[in-house]
């Protein structure tokens, strides 16, 4: 008499919670590189920020190379 084995091979899904996080990273680093022109640090340095646009110099090259333009 022969014996069956039966294996049941239960698949992982990714927690909802960690597509979230995720898409508020994606969106939070998008404003960053594509639209940010001195409104994140403008919390620190109120006016100047919008100035010396330091994210915006920072993720000059990357900008273009994502098809944002600019200037």
């Amino acid at each position: 008499m022969s014996e069956t084995r039966q294996m049941n091979v239960s698949k992982s899904q990714v927690p909802k919670l960690a597509i979230i996080a995720l898409g508020i990273i994606f969106a939070a680093g998008l404003f960053v590189v594509g639209f940010d022109q001195g409104h994140i640090f403008s919390l620190v340095y109120g006016e100047q920020a919008f100035t010396d646009l330091y994210l915006h110099e920072l993720t000059h090259d990357m900008r273009h190379a994502a098809g944002f333009p600019c200037h």
